[in-house]
This record gives C-alpha cells, sequence and structure tokens, in this order.
C-alpha cells in the first residue's frame, strides 16, 4: 500500500536512504524480507504492536511476513537488524512457519488502526482542536534498548472523498498526544476501510478472499460492506461455504440479494443450497426474476450430479453463425478459460434450455478455420454428452476419458441445460477445507526450492 507523503519532524527519517530506524508503517507493507545469507522469505504485510492501556507508547512485537504460500506468519521485531527502501534483513534464517494468530491486548497496524477516528490535543496544531481526524499512518521507531515503539501518529481532517481526501493536509505528532486509540474504542464499528481497499487494489479474486479470512471479523464486516457488488460477489465465489454464509448473513436481505445476482448462477445456486430454506426463498424473492430463474433450476439438481455442477450460461450460438462471431464471443475477458474452450451449437433459442442441440466447436478448430466458416458445417456431433442426473464420479471419468476441460449438459429431449467446467468439478472433489489443507504441501514445496529440509517444514520452522 502507497503512504501518504508524510514529512516527519525534526530528526525523524524515512525510508529514503540508508537503512533506517525510524520508519512508517504502511511503507514496510510489500517490502521483502530477508534472511542473513540474503535468500527471500517472503514480503511484510503487516506489523503487530501491543496497545496499553496508559498513555506510553505502544511496543512493536513483530512484523506479520506472507510466504510464497500465501500463509502469514510472525517474525520478532528483535530478529529484524535494518530496515531499506526495498528490503527487510533478519539476523536469523530461522523462523515460525506457525500461522499467525493475533492474542489478546495485540492489533495491527495496517489492518485495524490505520483509517481509525481520533482527535489531537496537540498546543502546536490548534487548528485540530476539538476537529475529529483519522490515522493515516503510524510513525515507528527503534529504543536504545533495541526495542520498536510507535512513537509518531500521522493524521488527516475528513473532507470529502477520493481525491479531495488524499490531498488533505497531514499532521504528525507525538502518540501522547492522539486519543482514540485504546482497545476499546478501536473495536467500535464505522471505521473506514480506505487504506485496506488501497492494499487490495489489482489483487486477484482468489487473493483478496484469502486476505479477507485473515482480518479480525470486525474489519472483515466493514470491508465486505465497503466492496461494491462485482467486486464482492467475485470475492465471495472464492470463499469457503461457511464463509460465504457468514457473509451473506452479515449483508442484510437486500444488499445480498444484490450480490447474489451478480454471482454467476451455479455459485449463488451452491450458495444458496447451504442456507436454511427459508433464508434460501427470501433471497431468492428479493432477486430480479431474471437472474433468479437459472438459479432455481440449478437448485432442483443434487449439487454432486451434472445438473448440480453445471452453469446455464454456456456460449451457445446457432448453426448459422460462422467463425468470427464465435472467436468474438469466447475473447471475452469475463469468460473464464475453461468456458472459452468450447462453443455448443443448437437450434434456436439459444438461451438455455435451448432447441435442440446439435454439438459443439472447440476453440482450436475455430482457430483452423476460416472467418466466414460457417458453424453447422464444422461441428463435431460425436462428444457424449452429460445428463443432468450424471453422478460427480461418471462426470469425472468423462473429462478424464475425452481429455475435456468443458462438457454439455443435455436433457433427454436433446435440450442445452448448461455446461460443466472443470473447476467445477474440481470443488466438488477436493475437501471443504482444502484451501488449509493443502497449506503444508505448498509450504514443503516452497522450502525446497529455498533449500530447506523437510524436517524443519515439519518442525514448524524454516531454516
Amino acid at each position: 500500500m502507497a503512504s501518504p507523503a508524510i514529512r516527519p519532524r525534526t530528526g525523524a527519517s524515512t525510508l529514503s536512504g540508508m537503512a533506517s530506524t525510524r520508519v512508517f508503517a504502511a511503507r514496510l507493507a510489500g517490502l521483502v524480507v530477508l534472511g542473513p545469507d540474503g535468500e527471500s522469505i517472503g514480503r511484510v504485510r503487516d506489523a503487530a504492536i501491543s496497545i496499553r492501556y496508559d498513555r506510553q507508547q505502544p511496543r512493536v512485537l513483530g512484523l506479520i511476513v506472507e510466504l510464497p504460500t500465501r500463509k502469514r506468519i510472525f517474525v520478532p521485531m528483535l530478529r529484524v537488524t535494518s530496515i531499506e527502501p526495498g528490503s527487510v534483513s533478519l539476523n536469523t534464517g530461522t523462523v515460525s512457519l506457525r500461522r499467525f494468530q493475533k492474542r489478546p491486548g495485540e492489533m495491527l497496524a495496517l489492518a485495524q488502526i490505520l483509517d481509525s477516528r481520533v482527535q489531537v490535543e496537540d498546543p502546536d496544531l490548534p487548528e485540530l482542536d476539538g476537529v475529529e481526524v483519522f490515522v493515516a499512518d503510524l510513525g515507528m521507531e527503534q529504543t536504545r534498548t533495541r526495542d520498536w515503539v510507535v512513537s509518531r501518529v500521522a493524521v488527516r481532517r475528513y473532507r470529502g472523498l477520493g481525491r479531495a481526501l488524499r490531498r488533505s493536509a497531514v499532521h504528525v505528532v507525538d502518540w501522547t498526544e492522539v486519543r482514540g486509540l485504546t482497545l476499546q474504542q478501536l473495536n467500535l464499528p464505522g471505521q473506514s476501510v480506505t487504506a485496506l481497499l488501497e492494499q487490495f487494489e489489482g489483487l486477484r479474486p482468489a487473493d483478496v478472499a484469502h486476505l479477507l479470512r485473515e482480518l479480525p471479523e470486525k474489519r472483515r464486516i466493514e470491508l465486505v460492506r465497503a466492496l461494491d457488488d462485482e467486486r464482492l460477489a467475485d470475492v465471495v465465489q472464492e470463499l469457503p461455504e461457511t464463509d460465504q454464509i457468514d457473509v451473506v448473513q452479515n449483508l442484510g436481505v437486500s444488499r445480498a440479494a444484490d450480490v447474489l445476482e451478480a454471482m454467476d448462477p451455479d455459485d449463488a445456486a451452491d450458495l444458496l443450497g447451504e442456507l436454511p430454506k427459508g433464508e434460501a426463498e427470501a433471497l431468492l424473492a428479493q432477486m430480479d426474476p431474471e437472474e433468479s430463474e437459472p438459479v432455481r433450476r440449478l437448485l432442483e439438481y443434487s449439487p454432486y450430479t451434472a445438473g448440480g455442477m453445471m452453469t446455464p450460461e454456456p456460449v451457445v450460438l446457432h448453426p448459422a453463425a460462422n467463425v468470427a462471431e464465435a472467436l468474438a464471443r469466447v475473447r471475452d475477458p469475463d469468460l473464464p478459460a475453461a468456458m472459452a474452450s468450447m462453443v455448443f451449437v443448437v437450434r434456436p433459442p439459444t438461451a438455455t434450455p435451448t432447441g435442440r442441440y446439435l454439438g459443439c466447436v472447440h476453440t482450436q478448430r475455430l482457430l483452423r478455420e476460416p472467418p466466414a466458416t460457417l458453424l453447422g458445417g464444422i461441428v463435431d456431433t460425436d462428444l457424449s454428452q452429460l445428463r443432468p442426473e450424471t453422478s460427480l464420479p461418471a462426470v469425472t471419468r468423462y473429462f478424464a476419458t475425452y481429455n475435456l476441460v468443458c462438457g454439455p449438459v443435455v436433457d433427454a429431449e436433446n435440450h442445452l441445460l448448461g455446461a460443466v467446467t472443470v473447476d467445477d468439478v474440481l470443488d466438488h472433489l477436493l475437501p471443504e477445507d482444502w484451501r488449509e489443507h493443502d497449506e503444508e504441501a505448498h509450504e514443503v514445496h516452497a522450502a525446497a526450492h529455498a533449500g530447506v529440509s523437510s524436517q524443519a517444514v515439519a518442525e514448524g520452522e524454516v531454516q
């Protein structure tokens, strides 16, 4: 996350020169963490601090470092030897691989303290007297005893949103001159998420989902409510079912229905299928009928069948369409790669359930044909189809037998109902907790590339 342009008071250094003992927390985010031999361990994502009940400066306990596996671990500040413009160096190559878990009294500098509303009592800044401001950054410095403390707080005034907010003046004050940074006040609802949203800009939905799960519950709820419907829908689709349910139940019926409308129908059906019947029906009733109708159809099938796994919105064209039209459809950047691998050819209507299913054309075949070639002349009529009641094991064998990443689902009357993609199959084959269950294997793989023994990984340390 980009740090605001802060001018520290006299004697405070920044990350603009040699190794520093005075830094701003937001400037640490994303820095590479290096061992004593220069090997990369991960990247800084946050800092854990201990909030005291008096007004003394909080101790900076350590850095939250994200490994290549995306797991976040804790590295004590006493192991930090230097902080430079592009990296943080440690005095040891041995770090605990145990997942970071926040303890009572600890707070995350970036995820929980930035954007907090505070008041400043600084006689040198009378213009801030009685004015509500928010925390833009935290100044950290190393003491003579090698401990790190939060000594400064950078604050901004509330002046609207967007660019106007970013252009407002920044003031750096002593920690002791700030009111509102107690554990009780930091846990009050209504905190802004501007800094968090900046951290998530440009990230894939799966990565945002992973980071969302790492946040404390209060901040997770605030962030979820701040995301727009389309972005939130993409993120929810990447969450485990229990987290999906938690998100939906914290949004309220109206907002949750809007998010479900923005989700892929098969993912929305999977989520609604996990909710109590009354809650699911209330959400379906709140959705636009055009959006809820395909979801209702999917809910008629067992979740572990082709009908329950399929999406009702594959690429469908009539036989008089040409190759150029088909290629234009599969070039859609919002179309998943697996779905773009095949075009289905049917008699009108082309909306599912379609008219008579004629066959399919693989994208590779489209690339070998002249643009004016009609699809009806190159359609593959020999590929077997899936029935909506086909079981998950049978669907898995189907994909393995024909080396496919996408397959048609056709009913007994030869109408195309939708398509199953290989990612749908994997989602149902893997255990519900596969994101955590597979983590150890990833750690072994990453550690092997770093020259770490599997025994060290098993013992919970990287050396």
